[in-house]
């Protein structure tokens, strides 16, 4: 899946398209026999040279974009939430459809041209076509704008492995999740004192010993319903739905992070019933601070205090799951 991140092309507009595609034919030039056939071997390369470089075009923008499989759960989710999956659909399909008739009006107009009688009716094709052309062009002008938006979503996608165990870090916006995947991984999330600064999902890797664990900073979830929650709180569930191998939750008994412990506590129970097939890990952050500390084991991410206790947890856990899955083997 992350090689079509790299393959999308910059997607012009209509008009940087027909700029393009004129400026191209206003180059031919071809020799003929004559004056006239000269001119009609000229129009002849300058309507193909706008024809052919116009489709191939628009069916490489087309092409490059991902085909959503089901093995890729994960990304085809997230690009629905981010993009939508009929709007992208609609517009690559009005791009084709510009493709097929870009092709159908090159065919008709060649062959006027090539059976003009004189010099006049050549020029009458020619200008026809070009009229006819920027015409089409300029009706999918939406759809191309649409498709270069989609395009720079896609590529700030984040780079996820699914073959490697993952750790996912939930809770309330600003609980120290994006403090936390900074202190144990290779990820720089931005950290700051206000809700859902973390704008989409954050890939970073926890190395132990010769094996590397994806961890995952998530947007704050709401304890909400499903329906009523924004695309960035819905990137956090896709990672917990597709992704978990291990959830760890952070609870804010300071309740600095704006939220009181009891609807802190309300989500944790509504992440648990939610996907109670993950593993859990439940932790009170922000341990330098004053609170209603739960019980739960205490860490704090801005000094480390119980951080390496936790890892520690976390690889046990990751570890079991290993054995697990190698017990299910066939032998």
């Amino acid at each position: 899946m992350q090689d079509w991140k790299r393959q999308i092309p910059t997607i012009m507009t209509a008009q940087e398209l027909l700029d393009r595609a004129f400026a191209r034919a206003s180059r031919v030039e071809v020799s003929g026999a004559a004056a006239f056939d000269t001119v009609k071997k000229t129009n002849i390369g300058k309507i193909t040279a706008i024809g052919d470089m116009t489709t191939t075009t628009l069916l490489k923008y087309v092409r490059s974009f991902p085909r959503m499989e089901k093995e890729d759960e994960f990304y085809s989710q997230l690009i629905d939430v981010l993009i939508g999956h009929e709007k992208l659909k609609k517009a690559l399909a009005n791009l084709s459809w510009c493709a097929e008739k870009c092709s159908d009006l090159q065919r008709k107009y060649l062959l006027k041209v090539r059976r003009a009688p004189n010099i006049d009716e050549v020029a009458k094709a020619t200008k026809e076509f070009y009229g006819r052309f920027s015409s089409v062009i300029n009706r999918i002008d939406p759809d191309l704008m649409f498709c270069q938006k989609a395009r720079d979503q896609l590529r700030h996608l984040p780079a996820v492995d699914t073959a490697v165990q993952t750790v996912v870090i939930a809770g309330y916006p600003n609980v120290g999740k994006s403090q936390l995947v900074e202190r144990i991984s290779s990820a720089k999330p931005a950290v700051a004192p206000y809700p859902f600064t973390t704008k989409g999902v954050i890939i970073g890797h926890l190395k132990s010993g010769w094996r590397t664990y994806q961890v995952i900073d998530t947007p704050g979830l709401l304890d909400r319903e499903l329906e009523k929650r924004n695309a960035i709180e819905l990137q956090a569930i896709l990672a917990l739905r597709y992704l978990a191998d291990v959830i760890v939750f952070l609870i804010d008994p300071s309740e600095t992070c704006g939220y009181t412990l009891e609807r802190q506590l309300a989500l944790l129970e509504s992440v648990k019933s939610n996907f109670p097939d993950i593993p859990m890990i439940e932790v009170d952050s922000k341990a330098d601070l004053e609170g209603r500390f739960t019980g739960r084991p205490r860490i704090s991410a801005l000094t480390g205090e119980g951080v390496d206790d936790l890892v520690a947890r976390i690889e046990e856990v990751l570890k079991a799951q290993r054995v697990n899955d190698l017990d299910k083997l066939p032998t």
